[in-house]
């Protein structure tokens, strides 16, 4: 494809040798300026959507009551607040599947419940 420039506010394209096409430069600039300023505020919105704020989880998750998801024996799963967490049951008794259980602790990463 050939090119040739014309003074300096427009760009001459041939098209498939019959014809030709012009594009003035400024279009062209706000074509990828617009581009750009859309992949940035993608790339803005992608941050601020997985930035998640740490919080003083433990303060709220004691005494708070959830279900366990899968049976505690001594651990497994539970949801508490609407969150997934893995729970190990606080005095080692097993826990059955969708059983009402209330946070009394944590252990790590570990939420310690009992049955509720």
């Amino acid at each position: 494809m050939r090119q040739s420039l014309e003074g300096i506010a427009s760009f001459r394209f041939i098209v498939n040798g019959n014809g030709y096409f012009e594009m003035n430069s400024t279009i062209l600039f706000m074509a990828f300026a617009g581009a750009a300023a859309l992949l940035i505020a993608s790339a803005l919105v992608a941050a601020l959507w997985r930035h998640k704020r740490a919080s003083a989880g433990e303060v709220k998750l004691i005494g708070e009551i959830g279900y366990a998801e899968s049976p505690l024996d001594p651990e497994g799963s539970v949801i508490v607040g609407g969150e997934l967490w893995r729970a190990i049951s606080f005095d080692a008794l097993p826990i059955a599947a969708n059983a009402r259980v209330r946070v009394v602790g944590l252990r790590g990463h570990l939420v310690l419940v009992e049955t509720a």
